[in-house]
């Protein structure tokens, strides 16, 4: 039996580890200057927590704007909890780190894309928790492809 170091696992997890640590700072402080965040999340992954309403709406994924207003952002170790402004509603919601897709910050082009991690089996390639170029639908961000440092 061959072992192998899961590399995509360990990205996945220093990423994580990266937009927790992001999170947590503007818990604490706001955002600040012209920092905002787009983050694309699976609406079915175990542990998100959104209205029925919204789940029917998006029933894949959805991408929520973290900008001008937002309220009681708590960060634990296994995800986050915001509420946010959907017309005249504030509704609270749960994203578990596990199910964002992308987090993007248009305003340092900056951007992460979250891929599975599971093995892929006889191949031997695990997926990789790929950084490449990413333009969100209300901004442009550019994104370093590790893909480029592969051989």
């Amino acid at each position: 039996m061959t072992q192998t170091i899961n590399y995509g696992q360990l990205m996945h997890k220093a990423m994580r580890g990266l937009l927790a640590e992001v999170l947590r700072d503007v818990a604490g402080r706001g955002l600040p200057g012209k920092h905002h965040f787009f983050i694309t999340f699976d609406t079915h992954a175990e542990g998100v927590d959104i209205p029925d309403w919204l789940k029917e709406r998006y029933p894949d994924e959805m991408t929520i704007v973290m900008q001008e207003w937002f309220d009681n952002l708590k960060v634990g170790s296994e995800g986050f909890s915001v509420t946010l402004n959907f017309g005249n509603d504030q509704v609270a919601l749960t994203i578990p780190f596990d199910a964002i897709l992308t987090f993007v910050d248009p305003s340092v082009e900056f951007g992460l894309r979250f891929e599975a991690t599971e093995d892929t089996g006889e191949s031997g390639e695990s997926p990789m928790a790929d950084l490449e170029k990413h333009e969100p639908e209300k901004g442009d961000a550019e994104v370093v492809s590790l893909d480029a440092f592969r051989h």
